[in-house]
């Protein structure tokens, strides 16, 4: 098998493409030869030793693989040699095959691609799990989305505009804005060259009742005083690094900040989970919610689409091809 490997967590150009052997199966396990893999800026993150939890090494990245079984334990009953599937496998799914728990993948229906496919769950259990759990929406609200051309903001666009939410999307690009308009975004704010914070309040009327933060930083900071009354901060994650909220500001108007963390809910309720990334493919299935189609590089270049990533090059989502 073919992978990218990390011997030492560090700079992403320290990794490289090797030939490994192929990993024998164990009892319940599936055998994926991988057709995709989706890129997600988490995969830097652990690469370079600065994510919260310090992976093992050898690492190989990767959480997210599309792919047909082509081998199956004898013990294996739910899926065949053939199948096509998704599996939220972690790490080790910047290869060309990845040796899994049959009770992990999911068989796909035709309405995905194999780059949808590889590239829709970490944005959208992000979301569904933002709002179906940690602060259900209501239909009518206004949210303001930042970086809403990225993956986890178009997915929280998605996932917004389908539950009756008016999507304000902010975002550095005319093409990244384009992208979260055609996912349902009513209004649009280049941060490139508006004032956010006021163009929200002046778009929703005085202020927005969710905002949802993947970016952080000054930016996040500064949109909490977009928040109307009983508004909600949701942390999603700090691109930009993390803010520094002030608390009076959180206090005036009632204002909540509420975390999500669905990784914690895969590592805790796999069962919980296995139902609300079913849900979201039921909806997808349906015409409920439409993953982007994402930007393709072959495995070979990995480093540079997650280079690409982490510098912010990219309107959606990347996948891998091996």
């Amino acid at each position: 098998m073919r992978a990218l490997v990390f011997k030492e967590l560090g700079p992403l150009e320290t990794g490289s493409i090797q030939e490994l052997p192929s990993v024998p199966l164990s009892a319940g396990q599936v055998r994926v030869q991988v057709t995709a893999s989706g890129v997600n800026f988490v995969d830097s993150l652990m690469s370079e030793g600065r994510y919260q939890i310090k992976a093992p090494v050898p690492f190989i990245p990767g959480g997210e693989i599309v792919g047909r079984i082509s081998e199956i334990a004898p013990d294996v009953a739910n899926v065949k040699i053939g199948d096509r599937v998704f599996a939220p496998v972690g790490v080790g799914g910047f290869a060309d095959e990845v040796v899994t728990h049959a009770r992990r993948v999911l068989v796909l229906p035709d309405s995905l691609s194999d780059g949808q496919a590889a590239t829709f769950m970490q944005s959208y259990a992000t979301a569904w799990f933002a709002f179906t759990v940690r602060v259900p929406l209501e239909a009518g609200r206004t949210m303001l989305v930042l970086g809403a051309g990225g993956g986890i903001g178009l997915a929280a666009v998605d996932v917004a505009h389908s539950m009756g939410v008016r999507v304000i999307a902010a975002a550095s690009s005319p093409e990244k804005l384009a992208l979260a308009s055609a996912r349902g975004a009513f209004a649009t704010i280049n941060t490139s060259n508006e004032n956010t914070k006021e163009r929200a309040k002046e778009l929703s009327g005085g202020g927005v009742d969710y905002l949802y933060d993947p970016v952080g930083g000054e930016l996040g900071e500064t949109c909490l005083r977009a928040l109307g009354e009983d508004g909600n901060y949701i942390v999603i994650g700090f691109v930009a690094g993390i803010p520094r909220l002030p608390a009076n500001q959180v206090l005036l108007r009632n204002r909540r900040v509420t975390g999500v963390d669905w990784g914690a809910l895969v590592g805790r309720h796999q069962e919980e989970n296995q139902k609300l990334i079913q849900d979201i493919l039921d909806a997808i299935g349906n015409g409920t919610l439409n993953p982007v189609e994402p930007i393709v590089y072959a495995l070979d270049d990995a480093i540079q689409a997650m280079r690409d990533l982490q510098e912010r090059r990219i309107a959606g989502k990347v996948v891998l091809i091996p």
